[in-house]
């Protein structure tokens, strides 16, 4: 007899890529598992104006009505993009139960028609718009294109790059708009997802622009208590995925950041070894605190609780309270 399995996601083309992504490497590795994705209308996906922070971040925004429903026993899983989960606080009850092999981590640029890289980068972003929901990205353009104006840009992956296309402008809670945009930084691999990846234009080292923590990693999330579906996620986890996961979300757990903290954290596997780089910035991007260690593979957590602490010493603690709403 097949088992029922239910996945919830968003309806967003990116999400339901991910989770279409799940679904086969689950029907492959389990046989008789008979797969249902629940598509949810989350909070930031109906609030395509307002800015995150008022529905509770990330977190509240796109991933607590799934959460709710996992929890309830209406799903047996849910999937994330990893960075859209909130890592300085835990859902009691739930876990990480598998990642999916890393996609590209880094962040992309696209640009509109007329629009050059060299323009962008030869005039420092003055005359220019830069659109970014990402409090980290804005940072980090306002680093590498000083006189850019960065503006408040939302939507799904597909949405966001018609708007610029289409000259659109990004309407406001408060009744007005900003825009158009000249051009957007995006996550290179929800480009890829939904089959946009000849729209980069460049895509940002890491040196750069340092990528969020859980960049390129999908989560699936389940009930910290269902043992059968944990051992049914676990034929689809790629344990140097989780490792570098529980490396970079330990970062944000030690900083105790916020959805309006610049913060970033990208590790790497080599061999046993694990290196883990992170940082702080502040809103302007003209003050960043960095570090970096390396350490067993096998020890993610303590290699991030390492580098948190590292920025911490170094002052981290200043520029998230500063960043932190009022």
């Amino acid at each position: 007899m097949a088992t029922r399995f239910k996945i919830g996601t968003r309806k967003s083309a990116m999400a339901l890529a991910q989770t279409e992504e799940i679904a086969r490497r689950l029907t492959a590795a389990v046989p008789g598992l008979d797969i249902e994705i629940v598509k949810f209308d989350t909070t930031g996906d109906l609030d395509q104006t307002s800015k995150l922070l008022p529905h509770g971040g990330k977190g509240g925004a796109f991933v607590a009505q799934i959460r709710a429903a996992v929890l309830s026993g209406e799903l047996q899983a849910a999937m994330h993009s990893l960075k859209d989960m909130p890592g300085n606080e835990d859902t009691p009850g739930l876990v990480i139960g598998a990642t999916l092999s890393r996609d590209p981590p880094s962040d992309a640029l696209v640009l509109r028609g007329g629009v050059t890289l060299e323009a962008l980068r030869q005039s420092r972003g003055k005359g220019f718009k830069i659109g970014t929901n990402a409090v980290r990205r804005a940072a980090y353009a306002r680093r590498l294109f000083p006189e850019v104006e960065v503006i408040h840009f939302r939507g799904a992956a597909d949405t966001r790059v018609r708007k610029l296309d289409n000259g659109e402008k990004q309407r406001l809670p408060d009744g007005g708009a900003v825009g158009p945009a000249d051009a957007l930084i995006m996550a290179r691999s929800g480009l890829d997802r939904v089959g946009l990846s000849s729209r980069i234009a460049y895509e940002f080292t890491a040196a750069e622009m340092l990528p969020a923590a859980g960049q390129g990693i999908v989560a699936v999330e389940c009930a910290a208590q269902d043992w059968q579906t944990r051992q049914i996620l676990s034929s689809i986890d790629d344990p140097a995925a989780h490792a570098c996961a529980d490396a970079e979300r330990e970062v944000l757990w030690v900083l105790n950041g916020h959805c309006n903290s610049p913060v970033a954290g990208f590790s790497t596997i080599a061999g046993d070894q694990m290196s883990l780089a992170a940082s702080v910035l502040d809103l302007s991007g003209n003050t960043i605190i960095e570090a970096s260690h390396s350490g067993p593979a096998n020890r993610p957590r303590e290699l991030g609780r390492a580098v948190g602490l590292d920025l911490l010493a170094k002052g981290a603690a200043e520029i998230i309270e500063r960043s932190r709403p009022r």
